[in-house]
């Protein structure tokens, strides 16, 4: 099967190579069109994007360019090549305000631009390319890249404690285990929107506590979003129902606490904390 994954230096990429070495693998800076006309791939999967949530409030354009007008030509040059496009969006198209669980056919209602590029970027493929396969998901940790697990890693072992939020209520989804669903979904492709994560609730605190559990470092202290002011608004709950997704493939939502201590047990194995 010939599949081109895009963005290979990014978490959900690099996760994807370890199960399926075989795809051809293209960061954002090697990519061109004219490789994909000569690949000629049956499926696109899209995991570049923009996703400096705070920075994309005042870096609009380039935003705007990476999470909408990028993935809309990949949308038709796929549609001209009939080829599928998975492309991975976000949580953050919700605003945050329900009590529970998002379904894929809930109104969507970004609180930030970062999230509000992800909506346009989903309306572009979907209105472009009758074979996309959208999947939304969030909190997403590997052991590769920059993301939550690694930063909270290097505070905890710099300091005695740190303070994380404790009020933004998601789930955390180990990349390796969104990259096993996208290669079940490519056996069997069904066009359309869905949602994947991994099973727990949670907090970023309690996200951030299970961590230093894990590496017995440091001491994790809740505070508010109020005393910790950022640039860019997070939607307060933004869990996934992931109903849709398990039913139509079989699968089963991956339990948190296993999957955390791989990625870790993989990043300490391969780095010094």
């Amino acid at each position: 099967m010939n599949v081109v994954v895009i963005g290979k230096s990014g978490n959900l990429a690099a996760s994807l190579a370890q199960i399926a070495p075989d795809f051809t693998y293209l960061s954002k800076e090697e990519f061109s069109f004219d490789k994909l006309n000569d690949i000629k791939p049956e499926f696109i999967i899209n995991t570049a994007a923009y996703t400096k949530v705070d920075l994309a409030e005042t870096e609009k354009a380039s935003a705007l360019e990476l999470n909408c007008e990028f993935p809309k030509k990949l949308a038709m040059w796929c549609k001209e090549n009939d080829a599928y496009l998975i492309h991975i969006s976000t949580d953050y198209v919700f605003d945050g305000e329900g009590a529970a669980p998002y379904k894929t056919t809930d109104i969507t209602n970004p609180v930030n631009f970062y999230g509000y590029t992800k909506r346009l970027g989903e309306e572009a493929v979907l209105g472009n390319c009758p074979k996309s396969i959208i999947i939304r998901t969030s909190w997403l940790y590997s052991s590769y890249g920059n993301n939550f697990v690694k930063t909270m890693i290097r505070l905890l072992s710099e300091k005695p404690e740190i303070k994380v939020v404790n009020d933004q209520i998601g789930c955390p989804t180990s990349c390796l285990n969104l990259a096993e669903v996208i290669t079940k979904i490519i056996q069997n492709p069904i066009p359309g929107l869905y949602h994947y994560t991994d099973k727990d609730i949670m907090s970023w605190y309690d996200f951030a506590v299970k961590i230093s559990d894990i590496i017995g470092n440091g001491r994790v202290l809740p505070i508010t979003s109020n005393e910790y002011p950022l640039p860019a608004k997070r939607p307060m709950y933004s869990v996934l129902n992931c109903a849709v997704i398990c039913e139509k493939y079989d699968i089963v939502q991956k339990e948190f606490d296993e999957s955390l201590k791989k990625v870790i047990n993989d990043y300490c194995r391969n780095s010094v904390v």
